[in-house]
């Protein structure tokens, strides 16, 4: 059965119509409560991306190595979108990159990035962000070794990853003197 549609909720595309073949999903996406009919079989990328609009999220190999399509669930996991269903996300918080910047201001991490030239042609920023801003917040990372750890779960075919390492460092260095 469908839940209630408050007042204020975005709902995605989809009509009652073709419920039969649907499921009704609602969940929290970066803040907001979001609510729709999905295919059983559609992933939680492609709900994003085609259903909500957030284009953020990035879909590269569809099997979970790149690490593009990373989002945060539930505050401190990163997980690869193109690997979850939309129904799995049924009741969960979700975070995707454009939830980063607050009020038009980068975060820190995103000026990170910028300062030290840790993106090049910009696809897959979207998952490192994500991956880092998850691990970022299970505690800091000092060190260059522990940063090319945090980093070893997404792949990106052309920065070779040294300003991707100097920004989470910095970031990290800057927190931990500010604490």
């Amino acid at each position: 059965m469908a839940e209630e549609i408050l007042p204020g909720d975005t709902v995605a595309h989809g009509t009652v119509a073709d419920a039969d073949q649907r499921e009704w999903v609602t969940l929290t996406v970066n803040g907001s409560r979001q609510s729709g009919y999905v295919d059983a079989r559609m992933t939680l990328a492609d709900f994003l991306r085609r259903d909500l609009g957030l284009t953020g999220t990035r879909l590269g190999c569809e099997h979970g190595s790149c690490g593009a399509c990373t989002v945060i669930v539930d505050h401190d996991k990163a997980v690869r979108s193109c690997l979850m269903l939309a129904v799995q996300a049924q009741g969960l918080a979700v975070e995707t990159v454009e939830s980063l910047a607050a009020d038009g201001q980068l975060s820190p991490l995103q000026s990170a990035f910028r300062e030290f030239h840790a993106v090049q042609c910009g696809f897959c920023t979207s998952g490192f962000l994500m991956s880092l801003t998850a691990r970022l917040r299970e505690g800091p990372i000092l060190t260059r070794e522990q940063a090319r750890e945090a980093l070893s779960g997404n792949i990106c075919r052309c920065t070779g990853y040294a300003g991707m390492v100097e920004a989470v460092v910095s970031v990290s260095r800057a927190a931990e003197g500010a604490a």
